[in-house]
């Protein structure tokens, strides 16, 4: 096949399916995107790729890895557990000469910069089961990211952009927003997926802040946040005692009520408590 994608059209998504045999698995988190519009919308809202490494996870039969090439990312590398899909991707790859990598396993077992030369961007419809604890893991190391644009539940995207007094603000939202600036860009409608999943999707941008918005050490922000909103009902007083602390001097000394709830609580909010416990002996 030709390198030239204006001279080497490519079969129908549907019909490489097939070919593979590659029916959804459940446990795999597995619902494909073949709109071509969305794909193509997907590829987009990532910004320029002719100069950066594109890491696309859970890329399945490619889909969006069409439509990342068609909008000239210099270099794909697609994580892939799925040897179904790593045969069609193969085939993708043949057709673009140089600029598709694949790389079979388990992307929560993976550190994708090891695959990956700076600048990199992550690109991804993420399958929901794992979405979370990927993101997770890859806010430890931000820094080595110039973007990341997924497409996730929009229950989760809502919890990554939630601000104070929301229902979906959560420690989820204080670990994302503190290290980086969150936002939904537009909806993806199950009936867009094969097979449709209950639910909507969102695809949110998420960019590395140069600093995090403020200090904090994240083994005291992360226990902080759990305990607070471990029990976000119920007032700090009372969730935060988990930390084995005298909590109401702790909240005066750092000018946070004792009465208030995690919820009220802003990012830089909790960043302070996070800092004041790092003095405390029983807090190590």
């Amino acid at each position: 096949m030709s390198s030239d994608p204006a001279t080497a059209p490519l079969p129908p998504l549907r019909e490489v399916i097939a070919r593979h045999g590659i029916v959804p698995h459940r446990r795999l988190g597995q619902n494909f995107l073949l709109d071509l519009n969305l794909t193509g919308r997907i590829a987009r809202a990532a910004g320029r790729l002719d100069q950066a490494t594109v890491i696309e996870i859970g890329p399945g039969p490619g889909g969006l890895t069409r439509a990342l090439l068609a909008s000239g990312a210099h270099r794909i590398v697609a994580i892939e557990r799925d040897r179904r899909c790593l045969a069609a991707l193969g085939e993708l790859a043949a057709a673009y000469p140089g600029r598709l990598d694949l790389v079979a396993g388990d992307a929560l077992e993976l550190d994708p910069a090891m695959f990956s030369e700076k600048p990199r961007k992550i690109v991804a419809n993420l399958p929901y089961n794992v979405a979370t604890p990927l993101l997770l893991g890859w806010l430890e190391q931000i820094e080595k990211y110039e973007s990341l644009t997924l497409m996730l539940q929009r229950e989760v995207a809502e919890r990554l952009t939630a601000g104070p007094r929301s229902k979906s603000y959560g420690r989820l939202s204080v670990l994302v927003q503190w290290l980086a600036e969150a936002r939904i860009l537009f909806d993806v409608p199950a009936r867009a997926f094969v097979p449709s999943p209950r639910v909507t999707s969102s695809v949110i941008a998420i960019l590395p802040r140069a600093e995090p918005l403020a200090p904090a050490q994240r083994a005291f922000l992360e226990r902080v946040t759990a305990a607070a909103f471990g029990q976000r009902r119920k007032m700090l007083r009372t969730s935060l005692k988990p930390l084995g602390l005298a909590i109401d001097p702790l909240l005066e000394r750092v000018g946070v009520a004792p009465t208030a709830r995690a919820e009220e609580l802003t990012v830089a909010e909790f960043c302070t408590l996070a800092r004041a416990l790092e003095g405390q002996p029983s807090s190590v």
